[in-house]
């Protein structure tokens, strides 16, 4: 097996692996042994069916397994000799010859290859973002004092004006200080992602995406959300740099927390609360029996640990803003 790599750019290279007999034979071997061993065939018993036949149904199978395994451990070889950081998987180039599928043949394939971009970023006390006070007016008041007006009319229950527009205010207050944690937290990790200034191989993500969702998504879809998608992107190599920076780790405990709150959270929802605590935790226990979910927590635990950092670190300065402004920002 011969490996031939070609730089393309800073993040783009293409490596071209070309096999002989001799790369692929002893797989080839190995694997119509097993199937001479296996295979059930009309008036042979198992295992004594003649390797001709074995090849003559199984042949084309074999010889293709057999050189993907080659083509396999080619990569994973180049990868790991070179300690290089990929995005995404390799993808069979555009430049890729036509593949005549002949055994004792050699073969010739051309891959393309995204290297990770390196991220450099510094988390200082002069990095300064907006946190939003957002004032409640009596403008923002009046429909929902309106509105639970009538609910307790509805009800029959007996409300004070007084106790009403202490609700509505509570209400408010709540609901504004929720949105401008979601805003808070939006603007950290859009500052953080400019700062880092991360540059993309986006033409090779764009072809990742289309190939690792297996037609569920359109290359229209893609070229639609790319710009979304580059944020996230860059967010997960910021985030992924800065955990490492900080020394934190996502350990078990913290999936199992995450995963238990969650739980709490999904009760409340649907509002049942004073949920035993066992009850809690096997509910949990399943959630982090699933790999994706496992994923998700993961992500945002690493959320929490680096936003949580770098808001002990830079300046937040607060502002106060109507809610009408607040909704304006961009």
């Amino acid at each position: 097996m011969k490996l031939t790599d070609k730089k393309i750019d800073a993040l783009n290279l293409e490596l071209t692996i070309d096999i002989v007999k001799e790369d692929y034979a002893d797989f080839e071997k190995k694997k119509i042994a097993q199937l001479r061993r296996t295979a059930d065939f009309k008036g042979f018993r198992k295992g004594n069916v003649p390797e001709s036949m074995i090849r003559r149904v199984y042949g084309d199978q074999v010889l293709v397994e057999a050189v993907n395994e080659v083509i396999s451990n080619g990569l994973d070889e180049y990868i790991k000799k070179n300690s290089l950081h990929i995005l995404g998987e390799p993808l069979a180039s555009e430049s890729q010859p036509e593949v005549s599928w002949k055994d004792g043949e050699a073969f010739k394939f051309v891959f393309d290859i995204a290297l990770s971009p390196e991220v450099k970023l510094e988390v200082e006390k002069t990095d300064t973002v907006n946190s939003y006070d957002i004032t409640v007016t009596e403008k923002e008041k009046k429909t929902m004092t309106e509105n639970l007006t009538k609910y307790y009319e509805e009800k029959k229950e007996e409300k004070s004006a007084e106790d009403i527009d202490k609700e509505v205010t509570e209400r408010l207050e709540a609901q504004y200080k929720q949105e401008s944690e979601w805003r808070l937290t939006k603007d950290i990790r859009d500052y953080f992602v400019e700062k880092a200034a991360i540059e993309l191989p986006e033409e090779f993500l764009k072809r990742w995406l289309f190939a690792a969702n297996e037609g569920k998504v359109t290359k229209e879809d893609i070229e639609k959300d790319f710009d979304g998608f580059k944020a996230d992107f860059r967010w997960q190599l910021v985030r992924g740099y800065l955990m490492e920076k900080f020394g934190e780790k996502v350990t078990d405990k913290d999936i199992q927390e995450a995963a238990e709150a969650f739980v709490a959270y999904q009760y409340a929802m649907y509002g049942i609360g004073n949920v035993p605590a066992e009850m809690i935790k096997e509910a949990a226990n399943n959630v982090i029996s699933d790999r994706k979910q496992i994923a998700r927590i993961e992500e945002q635990v690493e959320d929490q640990k680096v936003l949580a950092k770098i808001r002990e670190t830079i300046t937040i300065k607060s502002k106060k803003i109507s809610a009408e402004k607040f909704r304006d920002l961009k």
